[in-house]
């Protein structure tokens, strides 16, 4: 069910990321508001936001997607530095609820998950799965976008709450 979810996750931004932004257009909603909800939800979930929520991510998505270049696509996922909703909820990711762990007893060292994490991509010292490497979702750049979960075989990369 989770990889479904995953699966779906650019229609699901797109339609939370539609109800964000008509709820705040209807209800004149003041954008600082938007910002804590986001920022809020660091607390629980990191910075899922930018990846599952945000309106503005969504459509930086699409046209990023329009671009032939990929390392400008995984450059914009990297850095997001122009939103304060993930500088806070990005630095919540060493502490959010949400935690993405990959169990080593069941990992057979097939490296997808890396292919798919854009942080990997860009950066040689993140690894899922690779001894001696920063894990890339506890690090500020990391929108739990859960590639790394939806492509693992083995399923040994999961999530939990409040573990």
């Amino acid at each position: 069910m989770l990889k479904s979810l995953i699966s779906a996750r650019v229609l699901i931004q797109g339609l939370l990321g539609f109800l964000i932004y008509w709820l705040a257009v209807k209800f004149h909603i003041n954008i600082l508001y938007i910002i804590l909800f986001g920022s809020l939800l660091g607390i629980v979930f990191g910075k899922m936001f930018c990846r599952w929520i945000c309106p503005v991510g969504f459509i930086m998505g699409l046209l990023f997607k329009l671009q032939k270049d990929e390392i400008h696509q995984k450059t914009y996922m990297y850095y997001k530095a122009g939103c304060p909703i993930a500088w806070v909820s990005g630095w919540l990711n060493k502490f959010s609820f949400l935690k993405i762990k990959n169990d080593k007893e069941k990992c057979i060292k097939c490296g997808k998950c890396d292919k798919v994490c854009y942080i990997t991509s860009i950066n040689s010292d993140f690894s899922l799965y690779k001894p001696k490497k920063e894990q890339p979702f506890t690090q500020y750049s990391c929108s739990r976008c859960l590639m790394c979960i939806k492509d693992c075989p083995t399923n040994s990369i999961s999530v939990t709450l409040f573990n």
